[in-house]
């Protein structure tokens, strides 16, 4: 039986072979939406990413046969484990063949890494931030995945499992059919009490350059609400500027839900964009030759949308703040021929987010799982 080599990524070949490996597992897959490979090479890339500023990450292949059969990125954030009190070693970006050795090798490097490092225990799949790929698929395989979250095969938490590794957490995501025609009449209701309630109104947007001044505020109102959600980290800004540049060029405001007070102050958001999920599978993770015009066309005709973001701030957490922008958003997506939003990954835990979504025709689809291990 042949053993299994790690071999830790350090050219930029290397890094190449790390980003496409798992082009090559789920190939011919119908449901894994690849990411783009440019965007992946800027995350991980120490020069480009600023979560470098604070992180320490390695990255490894594993070979069998000298062939590659896996991959997994070990990243250690300080920030994280000084504000969650705790010495955790994140691991993410993990793939592997249907083999044991291969995930227990992969699974024992970052393991070995962490206790270089002093930490006391290991879990994943998270990134560098809340802006990255988090969470393993234990639910809904079948399924296609959205754009901003990770797909893997069934197997892989059988894998986890098998080596010690236990449920932290649970993200779950809803698909809401918008085939009534019509806003639900409790979001009208709500909003229309909140705004008169609190003085605040919807903000519409009629080009995509006039969202962007805003970027800033939906970033502080991300920092503020999300501080009790699983491994939140709040973003600097220098973290902030890269993901405005890296995002908001590209929303549509007709899917952009801003609700502000009397003073033009943001106080909550939605943000959705139109499914892109088709589009990279027949992208296969590259702009060129022909993946930009599957992206462009899907970003101007669908029938899906993904509800990326949303979040209130803390002083209008419960108050009803979401059915405003949702109102606004959903009559968006009717207008607009758009009969399927898929929500983000929510914890399961976070009752609130959840209940947002009681007054639509939806079911549970995605769950997706962070494993944790003491050492």
């Amino acid at each position: 039986m042949a053993s299994i080599e790690i071999k830790e990524v350090k050219s930029k070949k290397d890094l190449k072979k790390f980003i496409a490996f798992p082009d090559k597992l789920y190939k011919d897959n119908p449901y894994r939406v690849p990411p783009l490979h440019t965007f992946e090479k800027s995350t991980l890339d120490p020069d480009k990413n600023p979560a470098f500023d604070y992180c320490e990450a390695k990255y490894w292949l594993a070979y069998k046969d000298e062939k590659i059969v896996g991959r997994i990125a070990g990243i250690l954030n300080p920030k994280s484990n000084e504000i969650w009190n705790e010495k955790m070693m994140r691991f993410g970006w993990i793939d592997f063949e249907n083999d044991p050795e291969v995930s227990k090798a992969l699974m024992q490097t970052v393991e070995n890494w962490a206790k270089e490092k002093g930490m006391t225990g290991v879990h994943g799949p998270l990134g560098f931030t809340d802006m990255d790929l988090e969470g393993m698929l234990v639910e809904g395989f079948n399924e296609i995945a959205t754009q901003a979250v990770l797909y893997n095969y069934p197997y892989y938490p059988q894998h986890m499992e098998t080596l010690g590794y236990a449920k932290a957490t649970d993200w779950i995501q809803y698909e809401l059919k918008l085939d009534q025609k019509e806003v639900p009449e409790k979001i009208k209701r709500v909003s229309k009490i909140v705004q008169q309630k609190y003085n605040l109104r919807f903000k519409n947007f009629k080009k995509s350059k006039e969202v962007k001044p805003y970027a800033h505020q939906v970033f502080e109102i991300i920092n503020k609400s999300y501080v009790d959600l699983y491994g939140f980290v709040p973003l600097t800004e220098k973290q902030i500027d890269y993901y405005t540049n890296m995002y908001f060029d590209m929303v549509n405001p007709k899917y952009v839900g801003f609700v502000v007070d009397e003073n033009d102050r943001l106080v909550g958001f939605g943000l959705g964009v139109l499914s892109l999920s088709k589009a990279m599978i027949k992208a296969k993770g590259k702009l060129f030759p022909f993946g930009w015009y599957h992206i462009l066309k899907a970003l101007y005709k669908n029938d899906t949308i993904d509800l990326l973001l949303h979040a209130v701030l803390p002083e209008y957490k419960g108050k009803g703040v979401p059915a405003i922008f949702y109102e606004h958003m959903t009559q968006a997506c009717i207008d607009n021929g758009v009969t399927t939003a898929v929500t983000s990954h929510i914890l399961e835990d976070n009752k609130p987010s959840l209940q947002m979504f009681n007054a639509y025709n939806k079911r549970q689809h995605l769950r997706r799982r962070i494993y944790a291990k003491e050492l």
